[in-house]
């Protein structure tokens, strides 16, 4: 039983996972859970990694934003 109670664990913070850059990430960097499952596959894995990437993608976008506000102007 321990196993599946770990697998219910790791799913239930994977969900705050996705909650919070539901809300705080701009819209498109994390794909649906059901374009998860097709993507990347059905495990807590694979919804790990598709959180990781929309964060890297919004770190990467903030990043641009950054740089081209400390551009010289005229």
């Amino acid at each position: 039983m321990e196993a599946q109670e770990n697998i219910r664990n790791a799913w239930a913070a994977l969900k705050l996972v996705r909650m919070a850059i539901e809300q705080t990430c701009p819209a498109g960097v994390l794909p649906s859970e059901e374009a998860v499952l097709l993507l990347y596959g059905p495990e807590p894995v694979h919804e790990g990694e598709a959180l990781a990437k929309a964060i890297i993608e919004t770190v990467e976008r903030l990043s641009r934003c950054h740089r081209v506000d400390q551009l010289p102007t005229g």
